[in-house]
């Protein structure tokens, strides 16, 4: 493997082992688990490796393509705020399990990621698998649950984006061949199987790169809480302090009822809301059914009002999703992640692989010829979740 490679140039010997934890895409549910919605997801098979060996000390260390340079930290020195690099991470997650679990022994590690930076959630996806090999080295068992809330400890309150458990969700509960519900508020999710109707999913690299825990990010999420928070007051409902609220306490018959008093941005992000969670559910029933261009349909629709009303996506972003929408073979896409640059995911027909990569590439290229080189598509499939 490449990260084995890349741990034996780095340290000098062999790993004593390899993690792996998969990408996600989110088809229908973006922009809601903060805020207690439903989602869905797949496991993807491409994701990030992560070779590592004890240290023989409380020296954690770091090397990754990801990094400028090597991040070395000891266990008893974690720095308490995060150092704006993108090893922060980590540090967050050495900090939570020493201070939840104790740990004393380090550790070496290379990380790998088989696909670009932007969409796919490979923060949460480097997290998880270095809260795994750390557990390992420390003969630490913990449950998947105590590793999601590990890692929403290093990127909510160490990085601080304030994300809901989409991501590590995905990244721990996905089943090969089968959609992801997830439901935030009963904190509860289940699979959803395939039909026997085959499917890829593509995933098309805008070529510029993106930073998730910038203020746009967190500016959505206030956004939209602070919509949920002027609603509860405008019913006369009991409510309690501004982090305790969220749009999933919110009727849809409260917002309509109030909507035309909140500012246009508060209004439109409470609207996505709830067009979303409905998308969701005809989703999970679409995709039951095996009808897949209904699905798509929806996936469409989805990403069409994160442009429009969760008004986020770049320019970039925003094209390619037009050009998908239009491109025969695909069922339906939209931009993964948080839309601030990176890549758009499409659910797509197998049979159309070579017709839909050629006809993207020279559409999206036609239009920003600058990315030649920084473009990418791959295809997908649905895979596991990472093994503990």
């Amino acid at each position: 493997m490449v990260s084995s490679d890349g741990f034996t140039l780095e340290y000098g010997t062999a790993p004593a082992g390899e993690i792996f934890c998969p990408y996600r895409v989110c088809p229908l549910g973006a922009h809601t688990d903060h805020n207690l919605g439903t989602q869905t997801g797949f496991a993807l098979d491409r994701g990030i490796y992560i070779s590592y060996s004890p240290s023989g000390s409380e020296t954690i260390s770091a090397s990754s393509a990801l990094f400028d340079r090597r991040i070395v930290f000891e266990i008893s020195n974690i720095p308490s705020v995060k150092q704006n690099d993108k090893a922060d991470y980590l540090r967050g997650a050495a900090l939570i399990l020493k201070q939840k679990y104790n740990i004393e022994n380090g550790i070496n590690a290379f990380i790998h990621g088989t696909m670009p930076v932007g969409g796919l959630s490979s923060s949460a996806a480097v997290t998880l698998g270095f809260i795994n090999a750390l557990c390992k080295v420390n003969s630490l068992v913990i449950s998947r649950e105590e590793m999601i809330d590990c890692a929403l400890f290093a990127e909510r309150e160490y990085v601080g984006v304030r994300c809901g458990k989409l991501d590590q969700t995905c990244e721990m509960y996905g089943k090969k061949d089968n959609l992801l519900y997830i439901d935030s508020a009963a904190d509860s999710h289940t699979l959803i199987p395939a039909g026997n109707k085959d499917f890829d999913i593509a995933v098309f690299f805008a070529g510029k790169q993106r930073v998730l825990a910038g203020g746009k990010y967190n500016l959505r999420v206030d956004e939209l809480k602070a919509a949920a928070y002027v609603i509860k007051a405008f019913s006369g409902g009991d409510y309690g302090t501004f982090a305790e609220t969220f749009m999933a306490d919110v009727s849809r018959e409260d917002f309509e009822k109030y909507a035309c008093k909140l500012p246009d941005n508060f209004r439109m992000r409470a609207a996505h809301f709830f067009d979303e969670c409905e998308r969701v559910e005809k989703g999970v029933e679409a995709f039951r059914q095996g009808d897949l261009e209904r699905f798509g349909s929806l996936m469409t629709a989805s990403g069409f009002s994160s442009i429009n009303l969760w008004q986020t996506g770049s320019d970039e972003l925003r094209c390619l999703t037009e050009i998908l929408s239009k491109t025969k073979g695909v069922y339906g896409a939209r931009f993964s992640g948080a839309g601030f640059n990176g890549s758009c995911a499409a659910l797509t027909d197998p049979e159309k692989r070579e017709e839909i990569e050629y006809e993207v590439k020279k559409e999206y290229l036609k239009i920003y010829p600058r990315y030649e080189n920084e473009y990418l598509s791959a295809f997908c499939k649905s895979a596991d979740a990472m093994e503990i």
